[in-house]
């Protein structure tokens, strides 16, 4: 094998000598350089979390339900932007892709840079800019669909946490750095007035240069996989198992959560505690993002399915504690009881990632049972393709809840005049995640498919 080639044919994590030789060493650095890239999507995608909160000093008349959109239309484009991002890895390679998607986030950095100078700007065409900031949530279901692919299946779930948390820090990345340096006169290329000592215009253009070094890294140090080569057709198989949609919703309660409450935390400070300063919203993302590995290693140790479960015991016991504390108007409380949501988010989008490819493999095991060594090679490349397509379609819907949260935040705010009827809502989802987990991973019950071997494999 050459040093660094562009593609490399010949891959085979699962063989231990193989992979202690050469392996480990070219999917560490493929993942090393997945994660700066896929941190600065996930940091472009939550800009206007931020931004948001600015708008109204910078002199755009928007109203509060407005305001909440524009944190939620992104959330709503990276999802779907997952979906064509999932296939792409197996279509045009890692490595090229990676260097696609990090390029094209010039666009909405770009563009938001120009636009919040322009307090004339009409909402709908606002609206439009912060969708674009949508490409960034993308890169998500093609980073973690790539990853899958160069580790072997005992190291899936530290991976894919690892590559995840790089990723999911991001946005607290973006919270934390962004009101900093939107204070900092030297970046601002357009020599725009500050509002209030704040250059709106920073928020996009200090991610210019760091979109640069993401590239570079792609380039010279990725690369593609020709055993990761399927068609769309064989990924979209993925579609038609009942466990892809099972996962996808409970993906939703956790990813969903995570991204949908890191949108709108900084704009939900502001309206109920409009005393309380943004810079603190920051902490939410970091816990989350920092506990992710934790999940997947536990995952890796106990099993998926049992830290699920308990972990949406622990997320429904905080979203009560977030509605008694914002009932109370006491801020301690509030901050408290969302960081251990925060947490609990982390924790779930490590389980359940972990669950994926164990499902899988599990699944297409329980169809070539007593067939002999060669139907299982076959088995578990399969599992491997379609784990991989699950980990991006999953990814995709579970996004969805980026839109959800913040928007049901800002409708029952513009309903009732609070956060309540949304944390209400979301209370009785994370309800329904915990009975499907039981039901159809834990629940110890002879049925077809092979699903009382998910109960027995902890999966």
């Amino acid at each position: 094998m050459t040093k660094n080639p562009t593609w490399i044919s010949d891959w085979r994590p699962e063989d231990e000598a193989f992979w202690n030789a050469t392996g480990k060493t070219i999917a560490r650095r493929n993942l090393i350089w997945s994660i700066v890239a896929e941190h600065i999507g996930f940091s472009v995608w939550l800009i206007w979390s931020i931004v948001t909160t600015k708008l109204p000093q910078a002199g755009f008349h928007y109203t509060t339900d407005q305001l909440f959109q524009l944190v939620a239309v992104p959330g709503l484009i990276g999802a779907l932007m997952r979906f064509p991002y999932t296939f792409a890895v197996t279509t045009f390679g890692g490595r090229n892709w990676t260097i696609f998607s990090a390029a094209i986030l010039l666009i909405p950095t770009l563009s938001l840079a120009y636009f919040v100078g322009q307090p004339d700007t009409p909402f709908w065409l606002m609206l439009l800019i912060a969708s674009t900031a949508g490409l960034g949530g993308g890169n998500f279901a093609s980073s973690m669909t790539n990853i899958s692919f160069f580790f072997p299946d005992r190291m899936k779930g530290w991976a894919l946490g690892l590559n995840a948390a790089g990723g999911n820090i991001g946005v607290s990345s973006v919270q934390l750095l962004t009101p900093i340096l939107m204070t900092v006169a030297v970046i601002n290329l357009f020599q725009a007035s500050p509002v209030d000592g704040v250059f709106l215009q920073n928020a996009g253009l200090m991610w210019v240069l760091p979109i640069a070094i993401a590239v570079f890294g792609a380039v010279f140090f990725m690369n593609n996989l020709t055993t990761a080569k399927s068609s769309i057709k064989n990924q979209l198989a993925v579609v038609r198992r009942k466990h892809t949609w099972i996962m996808a919703y409970l993906y939703i309660g956790t990813f969903g959560s995570f991204i949908g409450y890191s949108a709108a935390f900084p704009l939900l400070i502001k309206t109920q505690f409009p005393q309380v300063t943004i810079a603190i919203a920051f902490l939410g993302p970091l816990v989350g993002s920092l506990s992710r590995p934790l999940g997947g290693w536990l995952a890796d140790r106990i099993g998926g399915s049992v830290i699920t479960f308990w972990n949406f015991i622990v997320m429904a016991g905080a979203t009560i504690g977030v509605l008694y504390f914002v009932g109370h108007k006491d801020f301690i409380g509030f901050l408290s009881m969302f960081l251990v949501l925060f947490v609990t988010t982390g924790i779930g989008n490590g389980s359940t990632y972990r669950m994926i490819p164990s499902i899988f493999r599990e699944q297409n095991l329980f169809r070539v049972r007593g067939k002999g060594d060669a139907e299982r090679a076959v088995a578990l490349k399969t599992a491997s393709i379609e784990s991989g397509a699950a980990v991006g379609f999953i990814g995709a819907v579970g996004a969805v809840g980026g839109y959800l949260i913040p928007t049901g935040f800002g409708k029952s705010i513009a309903l009732t005049g609070g956060p309540q009827l949304a944390l209400a809502i979301y209370l009785g989802f994370y309800a329904s995640c915990l009975a499907l987990t039981w039901w159809f991973y834990l629940r110890r019950s002879p049925q077809g498919e092979g699903a009382s071997s998910l109960a027995g494999a902890r999966v």
